[in-house]
């Protein structure tokens, strides 16, 4: 039986989207770091070495949710069970580093150390001060003559933990490196795998294991472990595991420990709870001393099934290291105050949102009076600031449309994602690049909007230009392509079809008016997309809806206009308006 996942059509930016909702959720501590897939603490301190941390994706929390107050400052997220490029990495690091030094800290793959290695080479050519510690815990990996082959999984908790502390304490670089190293080296898991992850569009799990079997040791994304054997009742799990710490770490009645329970992905709190039940008794039983313990879902492999113990020896300096007080939205200690202290003043602060008050038309310029025959780079910022503008100005007529069937935000939203591309436009003065005003507008609507029409009106301009060969100047041809691009990526992503009353039923036709008429020149070609959008949006009054809110009403919708395609055709309206320099 396939496992279900909750996904989008198109899978190929769900750790972007993913990775973009978790931003917005917890806004208030984080910020992304430019258009990279990486976040930084927006109250980090100031003058202290710098804890960087990253990997793939796919094993949340890990690494997302041990970035805040006492922990990392900054996280670099790969795609899905994969390394972050070594840019990626070096941005994040940039975006952190107070001159005292960078520590990377990340588990030990061939990939993530290619990557971080290539990221740290760079970062000193630039002048940084680095080091790294990779995280190698998963003693079921490699015997202990190879320990440097080891794998590094949950234990990555406990070593982003101390060596946050120890950066929060001011030590230098060696020294935040030699604690770090000794958590590093003083923490054992293993796990136990009873079901795998689907990784999102693979049809096929990670590995296969019967329903009736369970591996000791297994990777989280299906290394082998130690043997595989039938399933068995939580209590004889939890010995064999046990004994394999023990063995492994050589612990003695009367030594100090900290304990992590981890479910792998889709394991309850109930049975992992059980689990740590059979843990204790052993533990007391041979008179460890449980310094602290911790039952939750720390490092996952999507659904994966099963748990993992993670041990670690604590003495008096490392216990100084692990108390320290700490907080994010998924890993806390003590009493933290201030976790947020340094985002107002924040000199990097992203704008807020659309105010109804801050709609002071930008100053729009044209390279000519008369009609264009193609757009140069300023007279495509330029006409994209006339659009946000316009799009603004039509806030209320949005909102209008869009409460007859909807719930009424699509003008709020539209105006709140042209405000932001407006303020980045604006700021873009001197772009050679055509096509990367177009990204750089589009990328602010994601970021900025939210909800469907983000990722739909961010794609009309973004997922067209992106990836093009930059060209200082577009004609008509270069326009009709870029918007089929993005019509395609729209529909791919969204699934609607003309006739579902969506924007699509502008755009689409929109777009066959712009292939069709590419040779008459920009205006002629503008004029026809254009007519096209309205007859499109006019069209959607006769429709019932397949998307959104209106969905439920039926036929209840017929006779009321898109939302959605009425703001296409204003766009088109506003480049047609800016070539033939109607903008008065």
């Amino acid at each position: 039986m396939s496992t279900k996942k909750i996904l989008n059509k198109d899978v190929s930016n769900v750790v972007e989207e993913s990775l973009t909702g978790y931003l917005m959720a917890y806004k208030k501590y984080y910020k992304k770091i430019g258009e990279y897939n990486a976040f930084q603490y927006r109250g980090h301190r100031k003058d202290k070495v710098a804890l960087v941390i990253g990997g793939g994706s796919g094993h949340e929390p890990l690494f997302t949710g041990y970035c805040g107050a006492g922990l990392a400052d900054a996280v670099a997220c790969g795609n899905i069970c994969a390394s972050p490029n070594p840019e990626l990495i070096m941005m994040a690091a940039k975006a952190v580093d107070q001159g005292k030094g960078v520590l990377f800290v990340y588990g030990n793959y061939a990939g993530d150390n290619l990557n971080f290695d290539m990221a740290e080479e760079m970062c000193r050519a630039e002048g940084m001060k680095t080091a790294h510690v990779r995280e190698w815990d998963d003693f079921a990996s490699a015997p202990k003559e190879r320990i440097t082959d080891r794998r590094g999984i949950a234990g990555d908790v406990y070593t982003i933990k101390i060596a946050g502390a120890a950066c929060d304490a001011g030590l230098d670089l060696d020294e935040v490196v030699r604690i770090t190293e000794k958590a590093r080296d003083n923490t054992n898991t293993i796990g136990l795998a009873t079901s795998p992850g689907t990784l999102p569009g693979n049809d096929k799990p990670t590995f296969e294991i019967a329903d009736d079997e369970m591996e000791f040791g297994m990777g989280l994304h299906g290394e082998p472990g130690i043997e595989r054997t039938k399933m068995m009742p939580c209590c004889d799990m939890v010995e064999r595991m046990y004994n394999e710490l023990m063995a492994e770490m050589g612990l003695k009645s009367g030594d100090e420990i900290a304990v992590l329970v981890n479910g792998l992905g889709s394991t309850p709190l109930l049975e992992l709870n059980l689990v740590y039940y059979e843990l204790y008794k052993r533990m007391h039983r041979d008179g460890l001393k449980v310094y602290d313990a911790e039952v939750k879902t720390y490092c996952t492999c999507m659904e994966m099934g099963g748990f993992s113990i993670t041990f670690l020896k604590l003495d008096d300096e490392l216990k100084k290291y692990y108390d320290a007080p700490c907080y994010s939205p998924y890993y806390a200690k003590g009493s933290f105050s201030g976790v947020v202290e340094d985002a107002s003043s924040d000199a990097d602060e992203e704008e807020p949102e659309f105010d109804e008050t801050d709609v002071e038309p930008a100053v729009i310029t044209r390279s000519k009076d008369g009609v264009l025959e193609e757009l140069n780079a300023e007279d495509t910022r330029n006409m994209l600031l006339y659009i946000a503008d316009k799009i603004i100005a039509n806030k209320p007529y949005l909102t209008e449309v869009d409460s007859a069937i909807g719930d009424g935000d699509h003008g709020i939203g539209m105006a709140g994602g042209m405000q932001k591309a407006k303020k980045k436009l604006l700021k873009m003065q001197g772009e050679e690049n055509a096509y990367h005003l177009f990204e750089t507008a589009g990328q602010a609507m994601l970021m900025s909007m939210g909800g469907a029409s983000g990722v739909i009106f961010g794609s009309l301009y973004l997922a067209g230009a992106k990836g093009m060969d930059p060209k200082g100047t577009i004609t008509a041809e270069d326009l009709a392509r870029m918007e089929k691009k993005s019509l395609d990526a729209i529909q791919e992503r969204g699934g609607a079809q003309v006739g579902d009353k969506t924007m699509v039923d502008a755009l689409a036709p929109a777009v066959d008016a712009l292939e069709a008429n590419s040779g008459k020149g920009l205006l002629e070609m503008l004029k026809a997309a254009e007519e096209a959008a309205r007859c499109g949006m006019e069209d959607t009054k006769k429709y019932v809806a397949k998307f959104g809110r209106a969905k439920s009403l039926l036929e209840r919708a017929i006779g009321h206009q898109d939302a959605g395609a009425t703001s296409v055709y204003l766009i088109f309206q506003g480049m047609r308006e800016f070539v033939e320099g109607a903008i008065d």
